[in-house]
């Protein structure tokens, strides 16, 4: 019975935390604080009242007004919750000798420990504090991160399908906010109870490997058929820019498992790959290519209607691949990377 507690209190304090990350708005964010120590220091209000108007305790609201009063708006940021003293802390010298037999002999937590005399989980602690990469991702020799990337245009190309909400007519909660009887009038409430549902976009985006210059088409579905022909058109897009397509990677969804798809590759000439099981990471160049869509075309500005996201979609695309540098790139664009790594384009 205690264990059963016991968890499920846990489980209700991670709910809290993912709720207050949900909602900046919350009552004891920067905001909350801000209208708790305005309703005491402006307006007046008693200690107690202002305590209970907000939900918390009068000790709370006493905390946050001498801070205030301290610091300014900037006493009401979030704090470190680090400690200021850490007596039992590895000595810097100490330290200083694990990083130090790292880098010379580039062996792992459990052989520096027992070299140095000190606990593995000290010793890996002390590792991932200084940033010291995992010997999986360097290259034992010269000590250099192995960072995954072709070495051409058109060797490996990563596909994969975004799905998107559409937008209502008149634009949704971006624009309205979700208040009740403003994100969405009356009878669109009654369309959406009996059944009408707006639905989703799928695009379909494709990402070359080498040089991150990117491909992307909405479709109004992700079936096999559907990724076949996008598949079709971006070998044609990447053709154009006279990037010959070698090998495609995709997950294991099943529109990429279908013969159309199989098919439209093998016509093509081109080898299909695809990620282990619940490894996205494998396909990591396309879904960092996904956020990137997301927060720069998707939810870049309040749009009144579907239409008008869709229409600035050529937009996003000629932006990323002609204008956004990416650090990945040495600060260079896609199109620019392309124009030194095609033959008879070297700058």
């Amino acid at each position: 019975m205690r264990a059963s507690r016991f968890v499920r209190d846990k489980l209700n304090e991670r709910e809290a935390l993912v709720a207050h990350r949900r909602h900046p708005r919350a009552k004891l964010t920067v905001e909350g604080r801000r209208l708790l120590v305005q309703r005491v220091v402006e307006l007046g209000w008693p200690v107690a009242r202002a305590a209970e108007a907000q939900g918390c305790s009068t000790a709370t609201v006493r905390k946050w007004v001498r801070r205030f009063e301290a610091e300014g708006d900037a006493g009401l940021a979030d704090r470190s919750s680090r400690p200021h003293r850490s007596p039992t802390r590895l000595p810097a010298a100490r330290e200083e000798a694990i990083i130090a037999y790292r880098r010379t002999h580039r062996v792992g937590a459990h052989q520096i420990a027992w070299a140095l005399g000190e606990a593995q989980s000290t010793v890996s602690a002390v590792l991932a504090r200084n940033g010291l990469p995992r010997l999986c991702d360097i290259d034992r020799p010269t000590g250099a991160v192995v960072r995954y990337q072709r070495d051409r245009p058109g060797e490996l190309v990563h596909i994969d399908v975004k799905k998107q909400g559409r937008i209502p007519d008149g634009g949704g909660w971006r624009v309205h906010g979700r208040g009740p009887g403003v994100a969405s009038s009356r009878e669109q409430r009654r369309r959406r109870g009996s059944g009408a549902k707006l639905g989703y976009d799928y695009v379909h985006v494709a990402v070359d490997d080498c040089t991150r210059l990117a491909y992307a088409e909405i479709c109004h579905d992700e079936r096999g058929d559907t990724a076949a022909a996008f598949l079709a058109r971006a070998l044609a897009w990447f053709a154009a820019h006279d990037i010959t397509v070698e090998r495609v990677l995709t997950d294991n969804g099943s529109c990429y498992r279908s013969k159309h798809f199989r098919k439209t590759a093998a016509d093509a000439g081109v080898k299909h790959k695809r990620t282990r099981p619940y490894r996205p990471q494998t396909n990591g160049k396309v879904e960092r290519f996904n956020l990137t869509l997301k927060h720069e075309w998707a939810w870049a500005t309040p749009y009144t209607s579907n239409a008008e996201r869709g229409a600035a979609l050529a937009g996003f695309l000629h932006h990323y691949n002609h204008h956004r540098r990416h650090t990945a790139l040495k600060g260079n664009t896609p199109m620019h990377t392309l124009d030194n790594n095609v033959p008879g384009n070297h700058s």
